[in-house]
């Protein structure tokens, strides 16, 4: 029994235990349990459903993808990033490993061969020995380690740069990137769309085979044949199902082969660039070269990611082979050229080329709104309901699908938009829009496989941004709680002091710093103290005030001292007046 199998029959026995505690009759519920029996089993549907679940599983947008890849590429040069900037070098041996292994992270970085490879180990030690020999190692230890992650990668992406040029200008011929194209690439590029196209192809014809069957024996049964129509039409959604997989892949791939050669231009202008500046026997700066080099090797990594992208479509294209329903499972090949003998296949294109020149006049149908080729530039880029199929044949014709024709006119209703295969199926669609709608849902509820077929699930608007609408309108309630809780909580804040220290000496790590349990002389029984104190304030005050006048200054001269035997002696007083 196989695994979808058991997980079924753990359902069956799931309902058949609540029924018997509820005291439900089995009977009642008996058309559901047949049903999941036979989807237990091998059917179309079940195929289907299976792709369907893979394709929502394997495929996201290209954003994601990226991130994917980078997520990847991360994770394998973590444990080598994490050996280089946590390492302690104290030997010359300890220095070559750790030379080595910066030597493998720019190889698993770069893309450009494997640790393994001699040449590659070879040519990218070469490389890095001109921008950062052995000698500089002791500068890069004193960095930090977020210091360090970010030399590795310009270190990573020079390097890469520097192999590129070299191997771009080892012939003087004109340059040819066939050699330098990743190995990631190569296998992608060897798969082209074509293979794509292929597999698509072979679904659209085997759904134009069953199209055309289905037309013709609508609404009897194949019993000489031992086919069912039912079975038929489960198989018609499971080739429609794999075609729109393989159109969204190809869509992709497509996408991604443009990049590719966009950045092939870019990288040979580039290392032209790179020749130009770097001249034989002539020195330049590494300030002004090292960017150049960069910038090379950034393009490079965008080149591999195109390359990655194109390889996971390519694969998932593969895969969906898989779940792709076999003609044989149905009927043999000469049974189906019977059953197609006399009956007309007529592919999509034919289809639309022969009601193209029917056209929905809007002025017949007034309480519409049509959207017509002509004023609208791209109809099929529009968000059409029920991906693009007419929903009046697959009510009308019993669950049948067909391709709707836009130049027959798109329908307007509660801003979705609808596409019919001729114009009767528009106008009677028109007649009562809501009460098909209503089929196609209940018609879905019984074929699982139809809300992802048809978009069911997703409900496309043509409404402008801030224009309400009657299909976009609804009611709605909201209810606000009385005491909210605060939601910008820091659960992670401590007030107290010693729980900060704790913290700090856990962040710290000590056991593997290298003076971990030991003592040096200057710190031996010692310790250092601060403590901060307040100096006095300078403090003054005023109690006096010194004045001065401009007194004359006494001078007295004695006359006949000297000189003058019988001479008497006279007192002058010299003394300036104050009032002068």
């Amino acid at each position: 029994m196989s695994p979808a199998e058991s997980f079924v029959q753990s359902i069956l026995r799931e309902v058949v235990h609540e029924c018997t505690v509820r005291g439900d009759a089995l009977f009642t519920h008996w058309i559901d349990l047949k049903l999941c029996m036979e989807t237990a089993s091998y059917s179309p549907s079940l195929d289907t459903i299976k792709m369907q679940v893979y394709f929502d599983v394997s495929y996201t947008s290209k954003r994601e993808f990226l991130k994917e890849i980078n997520w990847m590429l991360e994770s394998r040069l973590n444990q080598v990033s994490r050996d280089i900037t946590e390492s302690k070098m104290k030997t010359k041996e300890q220095f070559d490993a750790l030379y080595r292994k910066i030597i493998n992270y720019i190889l698993l970085g770069s893309g450009m061969g494997s640790p393994s490879d001699v040449s590659s180990v070879q040519e990218a030690t070469a490389a890095l020995q001109s921008i950062f020999p052995l000698n500089e190692l002791g500068t890069f230890m004193v960095l930090s380690k977020k210091e360090k992650e970010q030399q590795l990668s310009e270190l990573t992406m020079t390097v890469t740069g520097i192999r590129l040029f070299n191997k771009a200008t080892k012939k003087e011929q004109e340059m040819d990137l066939t050699e330098l194209i990743p190995a990631v690439l190569c296998e992608a590029l060897s798969i082209t769309n074509e293979a794509i196209e292929n597999e698509m192809g072979v679904s659209q014809r085997l759904a134009w085979n069953y199209t055309a069957l289905l037309e013709k024996y609508n609404g009897s049964q194949l019993s000489e044949y031992d086919v069912s129509l039912i079975r038929l039409t489960q198989a018609l959604y499971n080739v429609r199902q794999h075609e729109i997989f393989l159109q969204i892949l190809l869509a992709d791939s497509r996408v991604c082969a443009k990049r590719i050669e966009i950045l092939k231009k870019d990288i040979c202008s580039q290392i032209n660039l790179l020749k130009t500046s770097v001249q034989p026997k002539t020195a330049v700066l590494s300030s002004k070269v090292f960017p150049l080099f960069q910038a090379l090797a950034k393009l490079w990594s965008e080149l591999q990611d195109e390359a990655e992208l194109l390889n996971i479509f390519n694969n998932i294209a593969f895969k969906l082979q898989f779940f792709r329903t076999s003609e044989d499972t149905i009927f043999s090949k000469d049974l189906l050229d019977n059953l197609l003998e006399g009956i007309e296949v007529k592919t999509d294109k034919e289809r639309l080329n022969e009601h193209s020149s029917d056209r929905i006049d809007p002025g017949h149908m007034k309480q519409h709104e049509w959207l017509q080729p002509e004023p609208t530039t791209n109809l099929t880029e529009l968000p059409l309901q029920y991906n693009g199929f007419c929903g009046y044949t697959l009510v009308h014709k019993d669950g049948l699908i067909l391709p709707g024709n836009p130049c027959i006119g798109v329908l307007k209703h509660k801003a979705k938009l609808y596409v019919f295969n001729s114009k009767e199926a528009a106008f009677q669609f028109a007649h009562n829009p809501d009460y098909f709608i209503a089929l196609v849902e209940e018609k879905a509820k019984s074929l699982p496989e139809l809300m992802k077929l048809l978009k069911l699930h997703q409900t496309p608007s043509c409404v402008q941004p801030g224009k309400p609408s009657l299909g976009s309108q609804s009611e709605s309630c909201t209810q606000t709680d009385l005491h909210p809780l605060v939601t910008n909580m820091v659960k992670s804040y401590e007030w107290n002091e010693w729980e900060l220290r704790r913290s700090a000496i856990k962040l710290a790590d000590l056991q593997t710093t290298v003076t971990h349990s030991s003592q040096t002389h200057l710190s031996h029984m010692r310790r250092e103290n601060e403590t901060q104190t307040w100096l006095p304030k300078e403090v003054g005050c005023q109690c006096k005030r010194d004045g001065e006048t401009g007194v004359p200054r006494p001078q007295i001269f004695l006359a006949g001292l000297r000189g003058c035997r019988d001479g008497r002696m006279e007192k002058v007083n010299l003394t300036r007046s104050i009032h002068e």
